[in-house]
């Protein structure tokens, strides 16, 4: 009988420690079960016929202080058995303000680099990897390098963000390092496989000559090796550091324009180089001094095969969504109304500016994300805690409210964000009083479209964050798989047999099927909200 007192004092320090006030026994259960611990198992160690009684009787002690109950009253007690702990409305909405006041500055803060880069472009007319100078052929080199290192290393920055994440929030910065480490080496392997790929085609088909396509794997390696190395940022909360090495590289690159006769490519690749070396130095520095502190416990090694498993649908859906950003412009860019193009794929001026325009309309959303996010995770915690565990459909129900106040958030943030780039495009300041040269309508057009769809693809994206916080990945990897279908066949057409323009019009629906499709797994999501919060943990 000691023994199994003993046992059942320990279990119930372990699932406090694990899920801290339980929602229910349910919960308790799920946690008991994760330890290991089976029915048949029970009855010898805790002298309890099945979980499920040892799961209520915890439930029960950790949901209940004696000593606060036995100075009760008849009619208090009456109140705490019968009614959820209350929290007032004032409570909610200055938690809200609060972390809106935090998290939207904060995912807006961290696209400074960006802001910065159009800057250097307006003020000297060159930034990190670009150049305003460079003609046709120089663009197409630089911009599809661009788009592959982008593209082949999506799916291993999703991955670090996931994987790394969890052993850094469990605090194990060994496993951490390590993952980031593994998928560092793995994502520099893709780039060097996709380059002898497009190698390989080349040499039988000829799509670019032989120094064109150089060009093109210098910016595609250095871009894809640069996202690789800023990603872990994110997951250790350094993002500062994404500033401080993209702006040194981007000085750098400036004082050589200036003030050297090194090409303009040698220029790039030093800057974007210096940048992804004080990344790296930082990053390993940084791992030092978390490892001094807190020494591995157990010497794990990492198995590859195993990660890229575990997360394949996260990798999947990091590498898709790059992906379906730039198929529009791809379809756009391998046709014309003027006749032949000197090659397969090419780049044209007048569009390119238009969907810069429009993707202004995602960037400055990212602060939305951010916070709708941020306020999910933390409003399903809060709760759970004032909603009686008998009425799952108050709790789902509260938080889908929590869902719809947010997508009004991104609603209204978009008609801001859209007047903003009206004035960009149109206003005295703007661009014609930067670059001396008015937008073509073409240009104008794409933009609109672009831009509708880039929110479209915003509030997908939202719906995504909504379902991956709780472990639902297939629907939203299935929902960019089929928008990319989507994206492709009706820009191809429209591309071929109306105006090379009208890709953009591919990429809108794609980003309408997206939102669409996520949306419909929401509101299934929303209304066992309670069974998945409960599966999640």
């Amino acid at each position: 009988m000691e023994k199994h007192s003993e046992n059942i004092k320990i279990l119930i320090e372990n699932v406090k420690d694990k899920i801290g006030k339980p929602v229910s026994s349910r919960v308790v259960a799920a946690t008991i079960e994760s330890f290991g611990i089976r029915d048949i198992d029970t009855e010898a160690d805790y002298g309890v016929s099945n979980i499920q009684d040892l799961a209520v009787y915890i439930y029960r002690q950790l949901t209940t202080s004696i000593e606060h109950k036995e100075s009760l009253n008849a009619k208090e007690k009456e109140f705490v058995a019968t009614n959820p702990e209350t929290i007032q409305l004032s409570d909610y909405m200055r938690v809200k303000a609060k972390l809106f006041a935090q998290y939207y500055p904060l995912g807006i803060f961290h696209l400074l680099p960006v802001f910065l880069q159009i800057a250097a472009i307006v003020a000297f007319g060159y930034s990190l990897w670009t150049h305003v100078h460079f003609n046709h052929l120089q663009s197409t080199a630089v911009v599809l390098g661009v788009i592959i290192g982008i593209v082949s290393t999506g799916g291993f920055v999703q991955v670090i963000g996931r994987q790394a994440t969890f052993y850094w929030n469990y605090h194990d910065y060994s496993m951490t390092k390590k993952t980031v480490d593994s998928l560092l080496k793995l994502g520099v392997k893709t780039l060097l496989i996709v380059f002898a790929s497009i190698y390989f085609i080349n040499v039988f088909f000829h799509i670019f000559p032989f120094k064109v396509l150089l060009v093109i794997f210098a910016y595609a390696f250095l871009i894809g090796t640069l996202l690789l190395v800023l990603a872990p940022l994110h997951t250790i909360r350094q993002r500062w550091m994404i500033t401080i090495s993209i702006v040194t590289g981007t000085v750098i690159t400036i004082a050589l324009n200036q003030f050297s006769t090194l090409l303009i490519y040698y220029t790039h690749w030093i800057g974007i180089a210096v940048a992804i070396l004080i990344t790296k130095i930082y990053l390993s520095l940084f791992f030092r001094k978390y490892l001094k502190k807190h020494p591995p416990k157990a010497d794990l090694t990492i198995k590859d095969t195993v990660l890229i498993y575990q997360n394949h649908r996260y990798f999947l859906y990091g590498f898709c969504v790059y992906l379906f950003i730039f198929i529009d412009r791809i379809l756009a860019w391998s046709t014309s109304k003027d006749g032949q193009l000197p090659f397969i794929v090419y780049f044209e001026k007048n569009y390119e500016l238009g969907m810069d325009m429009a993707i202004l309309v995602f960037l400055l959303l990212a602060g939305v994300l951010e916070y709708s996010i941020a306020s999910f995770t933390r409003f399903l915690d809060i709760t759970q805690k004032v909603i009686n565990f008998q009425k799952p459909k108050q709790f789902n129900k509260e938080l889908f409210k929590l869902y719809w106040q947010n997508v009004i958030v991104l609603l209204v943030s978009t008609l801001v964000i859209y007047l903003l780039i009206y004035q960009v495009m149109f206003a005295s300041w703007g661009y014609k009083g930067q670059f001396n040269e008015e937008l073509d309508n073409l240009s104008v057009m794409v933009c609109y479209i672009g831009g509708t769809g880039y929110f479209f693809l915003a509030w997908g994206m939202l719906n995504t964050l909504y379902l991956f916080t709780l472990g639902q990945t297939l629907q939203p990897v299935k929902g960019i798989i089929y928008a990319i279908v989507i994206n492709f066949m009706v820009g191809f057409v429209l591309s071929r047999f109306v105006s090379f323009e009208y890709s953009v019009v591919g990429m809108f629906l794609g980003s309408l099927f997206f939102m669409g499709y996520t949306m419909k797994h929401i509101f299934h999501f929303f209304k066992k909200l309670d069974y998945h919060y409960y599966a999640a943990y």
